[in-house]
């Protein structure tokens, strides 16, 4: 039931099971703290959000003391509470004093600088001296992997890092050892961590312990200009905000989407910045006697329009790759459906996807926050733990609640949380489908099931099969059950891997004769001959051996698999310079922001498109963004719905289930081999080649101690 407080002479209800320092907030009490954070467990190391309530012989540790353990008043009045008197003011003066005594104060050289809750809550909260003159504590520096730089001098054990790592992360590696004076942070058995999580420790930490190793000493955070993006290493679009400084992506951090991504992002999210200064395209090339050639943009436009005049409408096709945004999708099936071509696809890998039957059928329709609510997942041909690292947190944050079952088809791996292995292939899938598996019975018995398809288990042959047998278990799964806005559980969740896939399918970014055209007909119509010209845009991940005498355009950011085939190279923007609208797995669109400008002639995609258009007699009736946008969201209202998802209906599920063919038994796969190297920016990364190294290394290790 509701509490009444005094706070600081204000009467406040607060509502039951909150903390005093959350009801202190509800106040509007500011109260400082090091080792609170809201999305972990409470530690009450720190003492530093002490309060004084009336009837305690002492100032109570208000992150630990719930408003329904305060004891009532004899009189059943409010209990009193101060956050600013003077017995407060001492008891927080002499905390910060105690954690001083030990710090080594070397603010000057620190990266924490300018970011440091201890410096920002010293000044406010500490007084002006130390009584103490004894030596400083020295703790050995701790190694803690190549993203995370120690300086365990500076660690005040508030055990941020701990609880994310073992919480949030899933990752037992990191922990305290030793009693009082001797406690130190640190991994057991002295190596890295190789989390895909485990750079947000370096967010957390109060006090400059844990900083980024890649960009240390680099640059203070009042040189840089802060832009608010969207990142797009994989397809969950989470929010995050770039600091450059002149032309140059110095640094990504997340931003706070609780929708989305909470406050957490992947260290590939978070450390690819380096990617996008090297291995750049910065000028046209066209190929000359078997060489690329620097040229002219007027050059290479013109060759480009000649190959397309010349070709026959049939013969000529475009990719989109997984970094393409829908503005230059758009523009670019306009362009070829004006010169009389539909011989375009987004879906690079083959997903056997047709936007045809209705968005419930390619998106995540029970939403990211939607997991939350859910008590039954079966995860079909799929390792979100790679394939989309902040959606199975929001899983293991689900698991940590307790009750929730998860099952698996597909590789055995370690998920971070517990599961049952229900088989490798499609015959287990099948079983399901038709009711006569025992995890079927969960699934109907689940008050919120969800079915979750991995990307690579739609782009096998019998991709259509697999969605439709995955479509007839959520039928059965949800039947005569709705969300809590009343409307019916849709169960049935495609989890893309691509940033650029759903704003593909929603801007029709499909042959017309989807079901029997894709990529892999581009690809072998280009390997006989019967294929003139072929206009990748961003893609890289095609074979590209087997193209042939195709002649090859390449539009792209960087010098990856794509642009060392073209015979012409148009250099575009990265997603960090450039105004781009991407749409992520469920179908929440959302829009990146221009941090820096694209190096040397680099230009944004959708001029590149627009310049080529009059040359080729399609002049294409946008010459402003807003203006190509305003018939993109014609053409797609539901991308007009910024950072909105709009539920798609779900009829279509049963016409999804209602397809035809049988699913091989073949081993469901994940689409992500290597986490660190999935896209060309990724690719350019001397960190996260690194990181790929070490992990390759660390498994190598792993599978000659389990054979001994």
């Amino acid at each position: 039931m509701p509490k009444d407080l005094i706070i600081d002479g204000k009467a406040i209800t607060v509502e039951d099971g909150i903390t005093l320092m959350q009801a202190c907030e509800q106040a509007g009490a500011e109260i400082p703290r090091f080792c609170y954070h809201e999305r972990l467990s409470i530690a009450g190391n720190c003492r530093m959000c002490l309060v004084e309530v009336q009837g305690s012989p002492k100032p109570i540790a208000s992150c630990a003391m719930g408003v329904n353990d305060l004891p009532p008043n004899k009189d059943n009045s409010p209990k009193v509470i101060s956050t600013k008197s003077a017995v407060v003011k001492k008891a927080r003066e002499g905390v910060m004093e105690f954690l001083l005594i030990n710090h080594p104060l070397d603010c000057p050289i620190c990266d924490q600088g300018g970011e440091c809750d201890l410096q920002d809550q010293a000044v406010g909260y500490g007084s002006g001296g130390s009584r103490y003159a004894e030596n400083k504590r020295a703790v050995e520096d701790k190694y803690l992997g190549p993203l995370i730089k120690t300086s365990m001098n500076r660690c005040i054990h508030c055990t941020r890092c701990v609880r994310f790592m073992t919480e949030v992360a899933g990752v037992s590696e990191l922990g305290a050892i030793g009693r009082g004076e001797d406690m130190e942070i640190t991994t057991y058995l002295e190596h890295g961590i190789l989390s895909e999580m485990s750079a947000n420790v370096n967010d957390l930490c109060p006090v400059g312990a844990l900083t980024h190793r890649p960009w240390a000493h680099n640059a203070r955070p009042w040189e840089l200009r802060k832009t608010e993006s969207i990142d797009v290493m994989d397809a969950v679009g989470s929010a995050i905000r770039i600091d450059a400084r002149g032309r140059e992506v110095m640094r990504i951090l997340p931003r706070n989407n609780d929708a989305v991504n909470e406050e957490w992002i992947s260290d590939k999210t978070r450390h690819v910045a380096d990617g996008l200064r090297t291995q750049r395209l910065d000028q046209p090339y066209i190929r000359a006697n078997g060489r690329l050639e620097p040229a002219t943009w007027d050059a290479a436009l013109a060759a480009v329009a000649a190959k397309l005049k010349a070709a026959n409408p049939k013969r000529i096709a475009a990719i989109a790759g997984p970094l393409a945004g829908a503005e230059e999708m758009f523009a670019l099936k306009d362009l070829f459906h004006r010169l009389g071509s539909t011989n375009v696809d987004c879906r690079e890998d083959g997903a056997k996807l047709d936007p045809a039957l209705g968005r419930a059928s390619y998106v995540f329709n029970t939403t990211i926050p939607g997991i939350e609510h859910a008590d039954a997942i079966l995860l079909v041909g799929t390792n979100p733990r790679l394939e989309a690292v902040v959606l199975n947190t929001r899983i293991r944050k689900r698991w940590r609640q307790g009750g929730l079952t998860v099952g698996l088809i597909g590789e055995q791996v370690d998920l971070t949380y517990p599961y049952e292995y229900l088989g490798a292939g499609g015959k287990t899938l099948t079983e399901i489908a038709d009711g006569k598996h025992a995890f079927a019975a969960k699934l109907k018995d689940a008050k919120a099931p969800l079915v979750i398809v991995g990307s690579a288990a739609i782009a096998r042959a019998d991709g259509r099969a697999v969605l439709a047998a995955a479509a007839r278990v959520a039928i059965a799964a949800a039947a005569g059950k709705n969300s809590a806005q009343g409307e019916t559980w849709n169960a049935f969740n495609v989890l893309h891997t691509a940033a650029s896939r759903v704003a593909g399918l929603d801007v029709g970014f499909v042959p017309e004769k989807s079901a029997t055209t894709d990529v892999d007909s581009f690809v072998a119509a280009a390997e006989k001959g019967e294929l003139d010209l072929l206009f990748l845009l961003g893609a890289d991940d095609i074979d590209m051996s087997r193209l042939g005498k195709t002649f090859v355009v390449y539009q792209g950011s960087h010098g990856d698999a794509g642009a060392h085939r073209a015979d012409v190279i148009f250099p575009a923007a990265a997603y960090a310079e450039k105004s781009a609208t991407y749409v992520n797995t469920e179908g929440r669109a959302q829009m990146t922001a221009r941090a820096a400008f694209p190096p040397g002639d680099a230009r944004e995609d959708w001029t590149i498109i627009r310049a080529l258009s009059p040359l080729v007699g399609h002049t294409l009736p946008y010459d402003s963004i807003n203006v190509l946008r305003a018939g993109m969201y014609h053409h797609a209202p539901q991308l007009a719905a910024l950072d909105r998802v709009v539920p798609a209906p779900a009829d279509v599920i049963s016409v999804l289930a209602s397809g035809k063919g049988a699913v091989k038994d073949d081993a469901f796969r994940s689409a992500v081999k290597d986490f660190y190297l999935t896209n060309p920016i990724a690719r350019a990364s001397a960190v996260m080649a690194e990181m790929s190294a070490l992990k390759k290394a660390a498994g190598k290790q792993a599978g000659l101690a389990a054979a001994e």
